[in-house]
């Protein structure tokens, strides 16, 4: 069996399966595609994304995209290996889907808009927009002063038990300050929260890129 992970070493969403893969204990090959050279462009990597986004997963000819997809697929299949980060009890599990809905739809969409805003256009030689940037951290506050709330009565933002919901949160997350925003550190239990999740083996990992394990 062999499992190849093709992305960006500094990609968040890269980033976001390779946690998966060590908090699995799964050995991976990693190919780094080249986003300036536009190879996530090319027929070779189309063929297998045809959005032409990064990352995809390589599971011995099995091949799969988007990189929540690509984490829930490794947490099933891995299931007995690890923390389970998918709960099995139906009630639990509902509250996992309810904060990884959460996390994409009033989380993310902010973050990862108001990180290009500041570090990626910046780094493309653009002009970033401060009143964009005002405007994506006051939205993604609102998110955070809920997730202050939630986190004063559980460890997690689906209860007790870390999973997927958790985890997803972490690349963008630590971008943030960078960008010019401490928004995730002003709130005492969201910080608590994540110094928690950038503390574990598997964020210091890859936080500073990823390298195969296999």
């Amino acid at each position: 069996m062999t499992i190849t992970l093709h992305g960006h070493s500094f990609s968040t969403c890269t980033k976001r399966v390779a946690i998966v893969l060590q908090e699995k204990q799964v050995p991976f090959k990693f190919i780094e595609v080249d986003l300036p050279k536009g190879e996530h462009l090319k027929p070779a990597h189309l063929e297998k994304q045809p959005f032409g986004k990064i990352p995809y997963l390589d599971d011995d000819g099995y091949i799969i995209y988007e990189s929540r997809a690509i984490a829930r697929y490794i947490a099933e299949k891995f299931a007995d290996q690890g923390p389970a980060l998918i709960p099995t009890d139906l009630k639990a599990k509902g509250h996992f889907e309810q904060a990884a809905s959460v996390e994409l739809a009033n989380y993310d969409v902010y973050i990862s808009n108001a990180i290009f805003e500041n570090i990626v256009k910046t780094y493309k030689g653009l002009t970033p927009d401060p009143e964009k940037f005002a405007a994506l951290i006051a939205s993604l506050e609102k998110t955070l002063d809920v997730y202050d709330n939630i986190l004063a009565t559980q460890r997690y933002l689906a209860g007790d038990e870390i999973t997927l919901a958790d985890l997803f949160h972490v690349p963008p997350a630590v971008l943030l300050p960078i960008a010019g925003s401490n928004a995730l550190l002003d709130r005492p239990n969201v910080a608590r929260w994540l110094k928690e999740l950038t503390e574990r083996p598997s964020w210091q990992a890859v936080k500073d890129g990823i390298t195969a394990t296999a």
